[in-house]
């Protein structure tokens, strides 16, 4: 089975009412092939005493964009492995030894 997601990363930047540089804003959205949505994240501020290279901040605030992101994918398939592991277990909690689980790929439960 192959399938295809999606990612698309927005920037813009906004002033900072705190000093005269602008902040670099991302905003990543994942779309999966089922059309799940998980969003994320990120932003990036040049210190005044920096050189200033709006492409290094782009990538910061697209990194921890996508870093939110996959924290939540990591998040949501950590919770549909442990409720698939509670179907598949014995009365007693735990998964007979031996036992193979295989998971059918579904959209992540976000």
């Amino acid at each position: 089975m192959a399938s295809t997601w999606k990612v698309t990363v927005h920037l813009f930047d906004v002033d900072d009412p705190r000093s005269d540089t602008a902040v670099t804003n991302a905003h990543a959205v994942l779309t999966t092939s089922s059309g799940t949505t998980v969003d994320g994240h990120g932003q990036a501020r040049r210190a005044p005493r920096d050189v200033d290279v709006p492409e290094i901040g782009e990538e910061i605030a697209a990194a921890r964009a996508l870093r939110e992101i996959a924290d939540r994918l990591l998040e949501a398939s950590e919770i549909d492995l442990a409720d698939v592991a509670r179907v598949v277990s014995a009365p007693n909690g735990d998964i007979p030894s031996g036992s193979t689980i295989t998971v059918a790929a579904q959209p992540p439960s976000i």
